[in-house]
């Protein structure tokens, strides 16, 4: 028996996933958290972690730490992505968290954060034979073309929901000027990526904190009971539209009362959801499809991959079921 942990400091939040892989190979995911520790905030155009942001993070760790450490037979899996592989002072960071909390942890490329959410994505949601799958964290944006159930092209864009509200002034009133400049320039970004026209009125996955967020919006609107599963939730893009616009149209005290919206999402959603606004628009898409899982489900099924681990049909359970 194996206890499969898997820790994801992005730059918004972090997250631990463990997994329990039992003696006749089936699993069962036994804890899910999140802190949001904001680790970017702050980092500004010289890329530094601050001392506020790198505390939170360490309280969050260490409050992982004492469900982890009570665990026989874990293995951790410390994957940092964004806010750490563009900071300039990583190595101090790095040090201080092995110093604190003792766990040791791995810098991913952006490459290496798109391929594990291709993962976590492709083998708990039927996403069909194509696809594009797109990742809005806080400091980055992962984007993935699927071509016959494989990875064709992939890449990281260095925004995401905190750099975008913090660079273009989006936290609270929004001016038009600031998102005028917001949408131009990612635009430009995400038009330099040749390939991205591959994905014309194809399927569209999303995740990442923000894209969930529209989710959870727009399912309240419905007003269904119980709500339906975020994994595997679709909306169609007019619907996503109207939602950005009122959000637009809102200060940040005011997006705080809107239901489905956490108030520590409320200073970053509008940034956060421009990606897939553009994306939506240039590429004509009629419909979104949210997947709950990424780059932590991702790296449990590349280890079990890489560790020739073979799990039965029989065992893959919620939260990993194909919808």
């Amino acid at each position: 028996m194996i206890n499969f942990a898997v820790i994801d400091l992005g730059s918004n939040s972090v997250r631990m996933t463990i997994t329990q892989i039992k003696k006749d190979a089936s699993i069962e995911v036994t804890h899910q958290l999140k802190e949001m520790v904001r680790l970017s905030e702050n980092m500004g155009p010289k890329k530094i972690l601050q001392a506020e942001p790198i505390e939170r993070t360490l309280n969050a760790l260490k409050e992982f730490k004492k469900i982890y450490a009570a665990l026989p037979n874990v293995h951790i899996e410390a994957l940092a992505t964004a806010a750490v592989r563009q900071a300039v002072n990583q190595a101090d960071f790095l040090k201080l968290v092995k110093k604190e909390i003792g766990l040791n942890f791995q810098v991913i490329t952006g490459r290496r954060e798109a391929y594990l959410d291709f993962l976590g994505v492709t083998k708990t949601l039927a996403v069909g034979d194509n696809c594009l799958i797109i990742d809005t964290g806080g400091a980055s944006t992962e984007l993935i073309l699927v071509k016959d159930q494989q990875v064709r092209k992939l890449i990281s864009l260095p925004f995401g929901s905190v750099t975008i509200s913090q660079t273009f002034n989006l936290n609270d009133e929004i001016k038009a000027s600031d998102l005028f400049l917001a949408m131009t320039a990612i635009e430009k970004e995400l038009t330099d990526v040749n390939w991205l026209f591959e994905a014309h009125k194809s399927k569209l996955v999303v995740l990442g904190g923000s894209n969930r967020t529209l989710a959870k919006i727009a399912r309240r609107k419905l007003n269904l009971d119980p709500l339906p599963d975020l994994h595997g939730f679709k909306l169609p893009s007019q619907n996503a539209f109207e939602i950005f616009a009122n959000l637009v149209d809102r200060d940040r005290k005011e997006r705080e009362k809107i239901p489905g919206l956490s108030k520590v999402r409320a200073d970053v959603i509008v940034g956060g959801l421009i990606p897939i606004s553009l994306i939506l628009r240039t590429l004509h898409i009629p419909e979104i499809l949210f997947s709950n899982h990424g780059l932590r489900e991702g790296a449990f099924f590349d280890y079990l991959e890489t560790s020739k681990l073979e799990v039965p049909t029989s065992s893959i359970q919620p939260p990993w079921t194909k919808a």
